[in-house]
């Protein structure tokens, strides 16, 4: 199915990874927005659960292994054109994970890799909704 002007909204996992008092990120290798900071995370496969989406994204990208914890939010992205037709839409479910083992290195679809404390996140100037699910998963802690 394209991702653009596709007939049902696709899936997508997003994950926090905790690692003592700091969170893993990506720098996203490819579009949409390459080359900015988020989450790990992908697009949920055929048969597979939201949880192990989580776990295999994780890996696939960072080389972590992790341990979901807990569900943080679904948010609910829907992107439209200019005669409104949808052009994109997202489910995004957001996961909390402990780091199980592993060291953190860039692979799949990542450009780069890095462990960050929260207190340090205000100049990669990432997406509103991913700076509120890393707020909501460091208050659970």
């Amino acid at each position: 199915m394209s991702r653009e002007y596709p007939d049902r909204p696709m899936v997508g996992v997003g994950v926090v990874v905790w690692r003592g008092p700091e969170l893993l990120l990506i720098q996203r290798g490819k579009p949409p927005r390459a080359g900015s900071w988020s989450l790990p995370g992908g697009m949920q496969e055929l048969g597979e659960t939201v949880r192990e989406t989580a776990a295999r994204e994780v890996r696939e990208e960072t080389g972590v292994e992790i341990t979901v914890t807990h569900l943080i939010d679904v948010v609910d992205t829907i992107t439209r054109d200019e005669d409104g037709r949808v052009r994109m839409q997202y489910t995004l479910v957001d996961f909390a994970a402990e780091w199980r083992s592993g060291e953190a290195v860039a692979g799949s679809d990542a450009a780069g890799v890095r462990w960050i404390h929260p207190n340090d996140l205000g100049p990669l100037k990432l997406w509103k909704e991913t700076l509120r699910v890393i707020e909501m998963s460091a208050a659970a802690r």
